[in-house]
């Protein structure tokens, strides 16, 4: 076995005399699988995977919703694709979209998809929060503690 920058990469007569170690790090991280006459394959979990696929399917919304021509806010074109944003203000709407563009951008950098979904995710829960009507209000405490009988 021998590592690169991002994936450990292991000779497919490994996979095959001992698994287990190959299956243990693939459960880490994709792994690499050399073969002989032919090209390298990788082994991820199926968690990694969808991580994956969910990462791409946000970044071709993003792609689409920035190139787009319209005039409108980030927030607004956001909230068309996006449409939990619409529970957002204007003002987090906008810094919703940004977030989300950073969080993407980051995720691809470090290829750590899950930094773009806790944004997403994050931001999901903000908006239905806002929609059951909590809100940042200030609160207001007693100045002087009242007393109560001890329940019987």
């Amino acid at each position: 076995m021998s590592i690169t920058l991002d994936r450990k990469v292991f000779q497919s007569s490994e996979l095959s005399r001992q698994p287990l170690p190959v299956f243990a790090a693939a459960t880490d991280a994709p792994v690499e699988i050399t073969r002989r006459d032919d090209t390298p394959l990788v082994l991820m979990s199926l968690r990694e995977n969808d991580a994956r696929d969910s990462l791409l399917e946000l970044a071709a919304q993003i792609i689409a919703i920035t190139v787009d021509e319209d005039p409108r806010p980030l927030g607004e074109r956001f909230a068309d694709v996006f449409n939990w944003m619409w529970a957002l203000d204007a003002v987090d709407r906008e810094q919703c979209a940004v977030d989300l563009i950073r969080s993407s951008r980051a995720s691809f950098a470090t290829k750590k998809a899950y930094l773009a979904m806790a944004e997403l995710a994050s931001w999901q829960a903000t908006a239905a929060a806002t929609a059951d009507g909590l809100t940042n209000a200030e609160v207001e405490w007693m100045k002087k503690p009242v007393s109560v009988k001890r329940p019987e």
